[in-house]
């Protein structure tokens, strides 16, 4: 009888890493170790807050509302750009996010109106 396919060629039995060795076990711990730390290790660590989006301590509350409506303005007029694109239970969702983002700027605007601006 003729078999369909040839035989897998032979490999070579000796290999440098064995599925038990001692070296790549070690290896794979210092790696794991490396790029996962434990908990232990990162609880440890002093926590330095980023500096690379922060609010000016100095600036007014006025400041701070003026650019809180504008970009929840822009966030809404993202939102409804997806809104297009979606349908179902998706659409609905996002459109209840939008309904809160509104929410959000309408109480930003009133919080504005209440500012008292220096003269």
């Amino acid at each position: 009888m003729i078999k369909p396919t040839p035989n897998p060629p032979d490999t070579d039995p000796i290999s440098p890493y064995e599925p038990d060795s001692k070296q790549l076990n070690e290896a794979a711990k210092r790696a794991l170790d490396f790029h996962f730390p434990s908990n232990a290790d990162i609880k440890a660590t002093a926590r330095k807050p980023s500096t690379l989006f922060s609010v000016n301590p100095e600036a007014t509350a006025e400041t701070l509302a003026v650019f809180l409506v504008e970009t929840l303005a822009s966030v809404d007029v993202m939102v409804h750009q997806l809104v297009d694109h979606l349908e179902g239970e998706a659409r609905h969702a996002l459109l209840g996010i939008s309904n809160s983002i509104m929410v959000a700027e309408i109480t930003a605007i009133r919080v504005l109106d209440h500012i008292d601006t220096p003269e």
